[in-house]
């Protein structure tokens, strides 16, 4: 069966999709390999490029220009529609707007899947010009998957196709977060560096992760250290609200750092937190992450993903969002209660071992795709 894959970007460009995408194309090729799948996404030069990559045949094609976070490609349409003539199955990954429109011009009569990954949050004036090709899209898929029940229910595009919703959670590699020697030897020096307790941020610095929250309820957090990984556009804006606070010697921003080192940090912190306050954090990859690692979690709730991954009062604490005495409060009763960490630790990493392996979730996908395909 030939697969193709749909969106805007691949690997080496780095995302929570672009990561999700990559772990899909390297499971199936792994564990179904009669599942032959192709990658269409754009480059990011102008040139149109084939390459073999994860095993797969990626093409990107030529960028022209980017509006509102989505590559613009004129080629992408006439590789949509060459490609999905060789395709048993299209799976798009939303939102990418001028994939699917490329799709639904492409005019192919061929089984289609939707990767519901986010509702179009930031863009209102696109998604109004959006609006009745997306319903004319979600209308005609087979199948849409989302990565929790809870974005079935609060998202108003899918509640209306609740009944061929397929919740198959995004899952990650646990193996590559068992800690070894070096790795906890390395956990040992930071913590040695830093000082404990340690609360750890991981994600890119955008607008909807929260972090000035996070930082703001750092003033009401007064022993603990906080260590920023990822870089984005609000980068400078939150050192700047960082030095402004006095916080300059207990956050820390450490940039993009090495595999190794995240994986040091993780076993290094005492608690992980995603602040984020707008629904574009639907999953939230890093929290999966955290409880690989055996980490409680300090989260936000935003209707999606994010509070079905970290489980309120389970896995760690679910607080309502923009709020940051709420953070503050939640971070400073985990960080006195060394026993209600190991718990949750516990816990979080028992739920990511039989709920979010990416076995189980290729397991899952390649069901679906024969199911759709028969």
């Amino acid at each position: 069966m030939k697969i193709l894959q749909v969106y805007k970007d691949y690997f080496p460009v780095i995302g929570g999709m672009e990561n999700h995408i990559r772990l899909i194309v390297r499971g199936m090729r792994q564990h179904h390999p009669d599942l032959d799948n192709t990658v269409l996404v754009t480059n990011t030069a102008r040139d149109t490029v084939i390459e073999t990559l994860d095993g797969a045949r990626i093409i990107k094609a030529g960028r022209i220009a980017n509006i509102s976070s989505a590559p613009i490609s004129l080629d992408l349409f006439n590789q949509m529609r060459k490609l999905s003539a060789e395709a048993d199955l299209i799976h798009l990954h939303f939102p990418y707007p001028i994939g699917e429109l490329a799709y639904l011009l492409a005019g192919r009569n061929k089984p289609s899947l939707i990767s519901y990954h986010s509702d179009i949050v930031r863009q209102k004036y696109l998604l109004q010009l959006y609006k009745p090709f997306m319903l004319k899209l979600l209308a005609r898929a087979n199948a849409i998957t989302t990565s929790n029940p809870n974005y079935i229910q609060s998202s108003p595009f899918l509640k209306p196709h609740a009944a061929k919703c397929v919740v198959i959670p995004h899952g990650v590699e646990l193996d590559q977060f068992a800690p070894t020697p070096a790795t906890l030897a390395r956990a040992q020096a930071l913590q040695a560096q830093y000082a404990t307790p340690l609360i750890l941020f991981v994600g890119l610095l955008r607008y909807y992760k929260g972090v000035a929250y996070l930082i703001e309820a750092m003033q009401r957090v007064p022993n603990a250290q906080l260590l920023i990984v990822g870089k984005g556009p609000e980068w400078d804006a939150l050192q700047t609200q960082t030095q402004a606070l006095g916080l300059a010697q207990r956050v820390h921003f450490l940039g993009r750092v090495s595999d190794e080192d995240r994986l040091a940090l993780y076993h290094a912190c005492d608690v992980f937190t995603l602040p984020s306050i707008h629904r574009s954090e639907s999953w939230g990859a890093v929290q999966v992450e955290a409880l690989a690692c055996g980490k409680p979690i300090v989260s936000t709730e935003l209707g999606t993903g994010t509070s079905w991954v970290n489980q309120h009062e389970q896995t760690g604490l679910v607080v309502q969002p923009m709020n940051a005495q709420a953070l503050a409060d939640a971070l400073n009763r985990l960080l006195a209660d060394p026993m209600l960490r190991q718990r949750m630790g516990e816990a979080g990493k028992a739920r990511a071992q039989h709920e979010l392996d990416a076995t189980i979730m290729i397991d899952r996908l390649a069901t679906l795709y024969r199911n759709i395909v028969q």
